[in-house]
């Protein structure tokens, strides 16, 4: 373990899959701090000192990643801090900064420094997690690491309801899965979704819809899961809506069900009703970026 920082090695933590259709995959890690049913200490950003050296990945062409003092940190960067109770390989916080200080909400800028981030490192098993629903709203910042191979809700079939437009922004519901659930995929233009998400997730807030965000295939899509209004010491996180599930009790992990793991989503999903109303919204969005598109442009 690098440098003796981690509290365990999550190379050794045992995986399988659930038997059953969706392929859920679930990890005993008697180390981590957190199981799937509570909510996780050891996944939650706490003060830094500022003394630290931290990682600092700047947004601009002609900057280099380096190590700095949190001092110092320019405007449009991404601290990376390691975690030292990591979920799975390479588990990191990214937290995104402006003018030495921390986003306090999630907008159209902290969201594209991201998808741009996930898109330099343009790996197939990076995906980054953001989950609205934690009890420490105070600042925005984001979790990432690694996964050797797609989670189960990318391999579900969807339902395309917005296809293209003038952004080529294309949206789709995942069909046949526990946990309600948007992909937003583009193949040119990172920036116009990562506003379009932004402007998405601000208005779900305002109607205090619950949500989670993944980032995957190297920051070219994106899935929005939807949870209902509930306590967010109760709320699920953003990897198990995508299918991944973390066990302390060796019992529990050699007794999991699919059924059961079915169940436990099924309990948290946004309802049918708000659901339809969520994707009238996204198309309401996406809609309005291609009028605008018709007067101006926006650089990718």
């Amino acid at each position: 373990m690098w440098k003796g920082c981690f509290r365990y090695d999550v190379t050794t933590s045992e995986i399988k899959v659930i038997t059953g259709k969706m392929k859920f995959l679930s990890q005993v890690n008697e180390g981590q701090i957190t199981d799937h049913l509570a909510n996780s200490e050891g996944n939650t950003l706490h003060e830094w000192d500022p003394e630290e050296l931290l990682f600092c990945l700047a947004s601009s062409k002609k900057a280099k990643s380096e190590l700095i003092p949190v001092a110092s940190v320019p405007d449009g960067a991404i601290l990376v801090i390691i975690n030292v109770t990591p979920v799975e390989y390479g588990h990191v916080y990214l937290v995104p900064c402006t003018s030495n200080r921390l986003y306090q909400h999630l907008d159209a800028r902290s969201v594209e420094i991201v998808i741009r981030m996930a898109a330099e490192i343009h790996n197939q098993s990076f995906r980054v997690f953001y989950d609205s629903c934690r009890a420490d709203r105070s600042d925005v910042y984001f979790q990432a690491f690694y996964f050797p191979d797609p989670l189960p809700v990318e391999f579900r079939p969807v339902g395309t309801f917005f296809n293209g437009g003038r952004r080529g922004l294309r949206m789709c519901s995942v069909v046949d899965y526990p946990v309600k659930t948007i992909s937003f995929q583009t193949t040119c233009n990172l920036k116009i979704m990562a506003v379009a998400i932004s402007e998405i997730c601000s208005h779900l807030e305002e109607k205090n819809v619950k949500y989670n965000l993944m980032i995957s295939d190297s920051g070219k899509k994106i899935f929005l899961f939807l949870q209902r209004s509930v306590a967010a010491s109760h709320a699920i996180s953003a990897w198990e809506c995508g299918g991944y599930f973390l066990f302390r009790n060796r019992y529990e992990f050699d007794e999991v069900t699919e059924d059961a793991m079915l169940k436990r989503l099924s309990s948290f999903s946004l309802d049918d009703n708000y659901f339809e109303a969520v994707k009238q919204l996204c198309c309401s969005i996406a809609c309005k970026f291609d009028i605008r598109s018709q007067n101006s442009s926006v650089d990718v």
